[in-house]
């Protein structure tokens, strides 16, 4: 065995014998696990809340979106394959769409809607991942509408509720009378963000174009990207060629206060992981100080018998490695059995009028434990080589006469 090796767990198993220095141990291999545990807390949280919020997001608004300024898109067969043509092997699926503003009436109240038509596809298979009672089946004159809107309504899967829009935009009179329309609610879902689950209806297309009394009409496009990450650099190759009164525009875009309040949660970190460097120069530092001076006298016998600077080094770096080890440890264990209490049993509430989420979004990530552990573990031995270089410098004569 090594000898510094053989030397430092000599020194760790005849800790029992002072109480202080147990005491010092506890309390830094407390504090690094504390950190770790905040760290990997916080990082799997944003990442979750992140991750969770882009998949509801794209549930309802695909990753690029193309509308118009006017009524319709023109030609939108034509646009579609000229995108296709051009970004076809980055497209995961589109869908054509046909929203506009409607008022919806029950028995009880009126509230104004957004009523989106949309084909049936995968577009529509990720929508129903959000129903949490009835069923969205695609049948002429059914709407499927968020649970907010529901309760305010007062309706569930089966009421009949009265739609009104204008025909083709056009400003109310004798000749051109609203269209009136009842439609049965197939089914109630639930986002968690208030912006869909109070204000959109969908229903299928040809449905809407009905309502609206414009048949065969497309006024948007859904696009959906197997990365993410290249929406807006897609995002401005549609542009190029899209020319009035086509807009295009990235969910980036769209939900930009979303995306800059996760961003916004992300600037703390530094001031986290600061608070976990401190608490690992404080706390290793004072443990292994205190293990030198209790072990002065040793550190001298060592020395006089040809042990060298850098094996002493070692030694003492093997029990910083001990204490952050531990402490690292402890803190991944500690992390993950909250993270799991809270994914089990949703202790923490969170309203999503203000954080989007109707519950804590947590994501168990391997990569994150490893990240906060690498740096814990990095910081930990960069700070032990201040006690042990001060062990190291130690005189043999002066240590012999310690006392």
């Amino acid at each position: 065995m090594n000898f510094s090796l053989f030397i430092s767990i000599r020194y760790i198993l005849s800790n029992k014998d002072s109480r202080l220095l147990n005491l010092i141990s506890v309390i830094t291999v407390a504090g690094i696990a504390l950190g770790v545990t905040t760290l990997v807390i916080a990082l799997s949280v944003l990442s979750g809340f992140e991750k969770t919020l882009t998949e509801k997001i794209t549930d309802f608004d695909s990753h690029i979106t193309v509308s118009s300024y006017v009524e319709i898109l023109p030609n939108p067969d034509i646009f579609i394959s000229n995108y296709t043509t051009e970004i076809g092997e980055q497209i995961d699926f589109s869908s054509a769409y046909f929203s506009k503003l409607a008022i919806i009436s029950s028995k009880k109240r009126t509230e104004g809607i957004t009523v989106k038509g949309i084909s049936k596809g995968k577009f529509a298979n990720r929508l129903r991942s959000n129903i949490v009672d009835g069923n969205f089946s695609f049948g002429n004159d059914e709407l499927l509408i968020g649970k907010t809107l529901a309760t305010k309504l007062y309706l569930k899967v089966g009421d009949k509720v009265t739609l009104f829009a204008l025909q083709g935009d056009k400003i109310p009179s004798e000749n051109d009378l609203p269209n009136i329309k009842r439609f049965t609610i197939s089914g109630i879902f639930e986002s968690g963000m208030a912006e869909y689950d109070n204000m959109f209806g969908f229903t299928n297309l040809i449905s809407a174009q009905n309502l609206f009394g414009m048949p065969n009409a497309i006024n948007g496009i859904d696009i959906k990207l197997k990365n993410i990450e290249k929406a807006d650099s897609i995002k401005n190759i549609i542009k190029s060629f899209a020319r009035y009164p086509y807009h295009v525009n990235s969910i980036f875009e769209i939900h930009k206060n979303i995306f800059t309040w996760i961003e916004l949660q992300k600037k703390p970190i530094p001031i986290i992981l600061g608070l976990i460097i401190l608490v690992a120069v404080i706390n290793i530092i004072g443990a292994l100080l205190i293990l030198v001076l209790e072990k002065t006298n040793e550190i001298g016998v060592l020395k006089s018998l040809g042990a060298k600077g850098s094996q002493v080094i070692k030694i003492f770096l093997f029990q910083g490695i001990y204490l952050s080890s531990l402490g690292i440890l402890t803190g991944n264990i500690l992390a993950l059995l909250l993270m799991s209490i809270q994914l089990q049993f949703d202790i923490i509430k969170v309203p999503s009028s203000v954080y989007f989420v109707t519950r804590v979004p947590i994501e168990l990530s391997f990569e994150i434990f490893l990240f906060v552990s690498v740096i814990a573990f990095l910081l930990a031995l960069l700070v032990s080589i201040i006690p042990s270089y001060f062990a190291s410098r130690t005189n043999p004569v002066s240590a012999l006469r310690f006392d």
